[in-house]
């Protein structure tokens, strides 16, 4: 650890969040102990911390209240996790129905915030000062699972409004201070692909932050380039907001010569899981508690794939309590060689909207549709989007070796997956569009399920 580094992440970052009343650096020595406890002693401390949790929503939180009384729940009686399961699913329609019942009625400082919508309406909804805190501090230690710390140099490739909008003079300060860049996902002509690698160079980051989609391009480009970005020193590429497929990990890892780690949460669900140096992705457990269920709610054994649902401990301003993420996962019954004693994730395969259906009913990860167009001539960027069982459209930005035999392929292998009636559309652009916040998808289902 550099001078720079060490001063930062023990003297500056630490004023930064006491200023802001924040209790990060508390939580995270807290968490860097409890992450060694074993699993019976992990859960222990969910239980008294979801009893509390749910005490104050009984008594402050005018929804849960509500929630409580026509249940008949009594947090008061909470014995063990599994009680957790006598209480509904947390949907983002219903968060949009009683937002203001939602709040605690004696939460103070709360933060509006929202979710991008990528997948439909955006979802408003509040944070205080707790869960900010805790959000932080379970990033905090992941970050140094990997042999890096606040304060060394950082590149952000983000597409967030909310970050991009709050570049006044005060951040641009902490940026610089934290040593951190920030290069817009937005746009990703050849032009600004060509700065952002200039920028890299010029930086020599220890650390890269951004969605997989936006990293890997930028490194697919770099390799087209054949610039170099193997002997910047980088030591890791932290990737999260989308699914990361095989071939993207593959292209970061090579082209800038780092592993990557993958993380997995939310502006909603909080910070969940993140993967360690032995490709664990544990759950921060300490805070968020993770379920799966099947389809109708119902909770699935480990191994098994459904929804995955979270209660955030830390959320008793504005409790997000069996929360459904939209997001299809696992739980991996194993303990990880890195000797942590927090949970594991597995399969995370992205959003029920990353799902595609067959004619005949099937159900399949829309991967097997991408791996379809993915290495094909001439194919620079697609998107999958299924309007019905019986409709595909294919949105394409191609170069001039792309030619009719590759249009034939994509409508031989979309009908031989999804059946021989399907319609499929082939939709030539300059450049198809990402999402409203910089991500990019490569599926997007319209199929209720």
């Amino acid at each position: 650890m550099s001078l720079y580094t060490a001063i930062t992440s023990r003297l500056i970052f630490p004023l930064h969040e006491r200023l802001k009343h924040h209790s990060t650096v508390e939580v995270l020595g807290r968490m860097e102990e409890s992450q060694w406890w074993d699993a019976g002693r992990i859960r222990e401390l969910q239980l008294a911390r979801l009893a509390d949790l749910l005490k104050d929503a009984g008594d402050h939180v005018p929804y849960y209240r509500e929630l409580f009384r026509k249940t008949g729940f009594d947090p008061e009686r909470l014995s063990s996790l599994s009680d957790l399961e006598r209480l509904p699913l947390l949907t983002k329609a219903e968060i949009r129905a009683h937002t203001g019942a939602l709040k605690a009625d004696d939460a103070k400082d709360l933060a509006r915030f929202n979710t991008g919508g990528s997948s439909g309406e955006p979802l408003i909804f509040f944070i205080g000062k707790e869960r900010v805190s805790h959000d932080v501090a379970a990033k905090w230690r992941a970050t140094r699972w990997w042999n890096v710390d606040i304060g060394d140099p950082e590149i952000v490739v983000w597409g967030s409004p909310i970050e991009l909008g709050k570049q006044d003079r005060i951040k641009a300060m902490r940026d610089r201070l934290l040593r951190t860049r920030l290069l817009p996902a937005f746009e990703m002509s050849e032009e600004r692909l060509d700065s952002f690698i200039a920028e890299i160079r010029r930086v020599r980051p220890r650390m890269l932050f951004g969605y997989p989609s936006a990293l890997a391009h930028i490194a697919g480009h770099a390799g087209s380039r054949r610039t170099r970005m193997d002997d910047l020193g980088i030591r890791v590429a932290f990737v999260t907001s989308e699914a990361l497929y095989d071939h993207q990990r593959k292209t970061i890892e090579t082209v800038f010569g780092c592993p990557v780690a993958n993380g997995y949460g939310g502006r909603d669900a909080g910070f969940i899981a993140h993967q360690c140096p032995e490709g664990g992705m544990h759950i921060t457990a300490e805070d968020i508690i993770v379920e799966i269920v099947d389809e109708n709610g119902n909770p699935l054994p480990a191994g098994e794939s459904g929804e995955i649902v979270v209660t955030h401990l830390a959320t008793r301003d504005f409790p997000f309590i069996r929360y459904r993420t939209g997001d299809v996962g696992a739980i991996d019954g194993k303990p990880c060689p890195c000797g942590r004693g927090l949970p594991l994730l597995k399969e995370i395969q992205g959003r029920t909207t990353d799902f595609v259906v067959a004619q005949d009913g099937t159900v399949m990860h829309g991967l097997a549709l991408i791996y379809i167009l993915r290495d094909l001539p001439g194919m620079k960027q697609f998107r999958i989007i299924q309007e019905s069982p019986d409709l595909v459209r294919i949105q394409m930005a191609t170069d001039p070796t792309f030619d009719e035999a590759s249009c034939a392929a994509i409508e031989s292998g979309m009908k031989k997956r999804l059946g021989q009636g399907v319609t499929v559309k082939l939709e030539r652009m300059a450049e198809v569009p990402k999402e409203a916040s910089g991500k990019f998808r490569y599926v997007v289902s319209r199929i209720g399920r």
